[in-house]
């Protein structure tokens, strides 16, 4: 038995893994895969958590961009922050709020990424999020 407070009780997770929960998960991993440039971990978590679709428009905007198409930057962010917004159509949408820096000086921006609803939870698009979110 875990006491509150202590590493374990604050590590502890159970349950089945939400739609945020699959979304923060994927971006903790592709940021932390390309944060260390040791391999191709990045282009597997691709493979693993999207369609081939979006993973074809990322590289189409990569090539445009000269920056990651899931963070939509070149820069790495150092914090993340993964809410559902909608849901409809077959998908869910979730806001993706990515911080670069800390403290006042930090920069933020929010994505809108679509997930299908089918049980697969796979991404088919990341795109700005619109200024209404």
């Amino acid at each position: 038995m875990s006491t509150p407070g202590t590493a374990e009780a604050q590590t502890h997770r159970t349950g089945s893994l939400s739609c945020s929960d699959r979304v923060a998960n994927f971006y903790a991993a592709y940021i932390d895969a390309i944060s260390d440039r040791t391999d191709d971990l990045s282009t597997q978590l691709r493979a693993h958590y999207m369609t081939s679709e979006l993973q074809q428009q990322l590289e189409t905007w990569e090539a445009a961009n000269d920056g990651d198409g899931v963070l939509l930057s070149g820069k790495i962010p150092t914090e993340w922050d993964v809410k559902y917004h909608d849901a409809g159509m077959g998908h869910i949408e979730m806001s993706v709020t990515l911080t670069w820096g800390s403290g006042t000086g930090a920069e933020t921006s929010k994505l809108a990424v679509r997930i299908l609803a089918d049980g697969s939870q796979l991404l088919t698009n990341i795109e700005a999020a619109p200024a209404s979110w």
